[in-house]
């Protein structure tokens, strides 16, 4: 198995993997096909744009040409800061593994690339928002709760 970055030739698998990972934890059921065909447009215009940027990167479990897992990160850049060298941080989202491969350690092989990964960049830490059930995964890798951010809902 092959631990690397997406590429353009990946987009078409993550598109239908975000799609099925957000069905999988959704209480809709029915999925529609014109609503597929909206949500490739928009993911794919993400994609492609994100692919090229310097801030998105992502991580990929890759089994002869097939994608099993993924992680998502994002380089937060922060204002700089007298009297210290200001590095970004790396927030980490839609990580997803495919329910068959799941349980067989991919994606903390994963966190562990974009640990080493990190840390050679100098980046000053990672961040994860988890889900309820996700928490305990995340502990297991090393992960620590941090204080809580403040929101306001825009909506």
């Amino acid at each position: 198995m092959l631990m690397r970055l997406a590429d353009e030739n990946d987009i078409d698998q993550l598109i239908k993997m975000r799609w099925d990972f957000t069905f999988e934890y959704s209480e809709v059921i029915e999925e529609v096909d014109e609503d597929f065909l909206e949500f490739d447009r928009e993911c794919r215009t993400f994609l492609e744009a994100a692919l090229k940027s310097k801030d998105w990167f992502i991580w990929i479990a890759d089994r002869n040409g097939q994608i099993i897992s993924h992680v998502y990160v994002e380089l937060v850049h922060k204002v700089p800061r007298p009297g210290r060298v200001t590095h970004p941080f790396v927030y980490m989202t839609n990580v997803y593994t495919l329910p068959a491969y799941r349980g067989r350690g991919i994606a903390s092989q994963l966190f562990k690339k974009i640990e080493d990964w990190a840390k050679c960049q100098k980046y000053e830490f990672i961040i994860v928002w988890p889900s309820e059930w996700s928490i305990d995964f995340y502990e297991q890798n090393g992960y620590k709760h941090c204080k809580a951010p403040m929101e306001l809902s825009l909506d």
